[in-house]
């Protein structure tokens, strides 16, 4: 059998993701399992994950989901921990979720901001601080 192709990933995503958000996680969470396997180097299949826990009241869940992932330092990590931000507020744990997204802006000082790093300044409130120049 063939592996999904760009566009079949992207459909399964959008699927995974209607379910999600009509808080269907047993559905959600299978497809993002799935799409883990099958990109397990992008943050999209993770943050699907937390995001259909964190639609039905399971925060703490996908933090530790998300804790669990491993990617190497850049963007999709960035993603990654901009929600484990998110979903530590939503467990009550904001001193963690403070700490969590601080940190995460507090690196964007040295490089271009990433989408990830937006998010986590938005969830606090801030901007990130403008890249420094070499």
């Amino acid at each position: 059998m063939p592996l999904p192709d760009a566009h079949d990933i992207q459909l399964l995503t959008q699927l995974g993701f209607m379910a999600a958000g009509r808080g269907d996680a047993a559905r959600a969470l299978r497809i993002f399992e799935a799409l883990a396997l099958a990109r397990p180097d992008r943050a999209f299949a993770f943050v699907g994950q937390a995001s259909a826990l964190m639609n039905t009241g399971r925060a703490l869940e996908a933090v530790q989901r998300l804790q669990s992932v491993k990617l190497p330092d850049g963007p999709e990590a960035d993603m990654l921990e901009a929600f484990k931000g998110l979903a530590l507020q939503l467990a009550g744990r904001t001193g963690e979720r403070t700490y969590v997204l601080r940190q995460l802006v507090g690196r964007a000082r040295t490089t271009p901001p990433s989408e990830g790093v937006l998010l986590a300044a938005r969830l606090l409130g801030t901007r990130p601080e403008p890249a420094l120049s070499s």
